[in-house]
């Protein structure tokens, strides 16, 4: 039977997002390639002892699956951090998660198997796989906060007309909409305090960058949005429950910044942050975020542990530049 998350008795609740992980089998690595599966599960294992939480969450690329021998192993290998500390979990997928020959539908199959995987089956009809929502006990017991999973899918399937990368879909979002309300209902008609995790960023990421002002780094040029905006930002505002949301993907990008009351968060890349010309560029150090939420408050409080075991509780401040061409 799966753990039931709950806020500590002091309030709190404590989240790990661990982002762009991308196990694959070393054993294919030349000899003189330094082993990064085992740097990052040395450096998950390190960051899950120092924070203690009370959810670990995978944002995406959990394998590099093109690149894997044996992508259900590697899926196997990138959790085993948590499954080894019996901390309840949940992933969702990225682009490089389905370019292997598994699907991602058995991708999150197989999570639904571990024992201290969180994640729901998907709901019938609804596009993606990995599309679900967990929610939080307080100390009544009743519902305190919501946590939602979303499919941001990999590439566009209408290459044709549209290229890059794949975007929420319509379906995606009425469910979660009929999600909230069902929750909203259950909470005295109040939008009950949630969070949103996937892996792609939304458009509106690129947007709070260049016009409003953010904390943290855009080593990356821009955010590797879709180019389709499909509305689930604007869903999300008008639910009002969803607080803050929380995505990977762009190694060199760890920013957040907040647009129309929502904080739009990067993660730090717990594997490598980025690449220029085909080289690993260590700009920022790997790691991870830590997201604490209090039980009754619409707020959370975020920082960065990274990996040498500091903590980054005040990131850089950018002030906005507009929108250049």
């Amino acid at each position: 039977m799966k753990k039931r998350l709950k806020f500590r008795d002091d309030g709190t609740f404590v989240i790990v997002q661990f982002s762009d992980v991308e196990f694959l089998d070393e054993f294919d690595f030349d000899p003189e390639t330094p082993k990064y599966d085992s740097e990052t599960r040395a450096l998950m294992e390190r960051i899950i002892e120092a924070e203690k939480p009370d959810l670990i969450v995978f944002a995406g690329d959990v394998i590099a699956s093109n690149r894997a021998r044996d992508p259900i192993h590697s899926f196997r290998q990138a959790v085993k951090a948590a499954e080894m500390s019996c901390t309840p979990w949940a992933a969702v997928f990225g682009n490089h998660d389905s370019e292997g020959e598994v699907p991602r539908k058995t991708m999150h199959e197989l999570q639904l198997q571990h024992e201290y995987c969180v994640a729901e089956p998907d709901p019938e009809g609804v596009n993606g796989a990995g599309n679900f929502v967990v929610t939080v006990a307080g100390k009544d017991e009743d519902t305190a906060a919501a946590i939602y999973f979303l499919d941001s899918g990999d590439y566009s399937a209408i290459g044709d007309r549209v290229g890059g990368y794949d975007w929420i879909r319509r379906d995606q979002i009425n469910w979660y909409v009929g999600k909230s309300r069902e929750l909203t209902r259950r909470i005295d008609e109040q939008p009950l305090p949630a969070l949103a995790f996937f892996h792609i960023p939304l458009p509106e990421y690129n947007d709070v960058w260049d016009y409003q002002v953010c904390y943290g780094h855009r080593y990356d040029s821009c955010c590797s949005s879709p180019e389709i905006n499909s509305g689930m930002f604007a869903a999300m505002v008008e639910m009002g429950d969803v607080m803050g949301t929380f995505v990977g993907h762009d190694h060199g990008n760890d920013f957040w910044g907040t647009l129309h009351g929502i904080r739009l968060c990067y993660g730090r890349s717990t594997r490598y942050v980025s690449y220029v010309d085909g080289v690993r560029h260590d700009l920022v150090p790997t790691g991870a975020r830590v997201i604490r939420l209090k039980e009754g408050e619409r707020r959370f409080d975020t920082w960065i542990r990274q990996n040498d075991g500091t903590v980054v509780e005040e990131q850089p401040e950018h002030l906005p530049e507009g929108r250049k061409a």
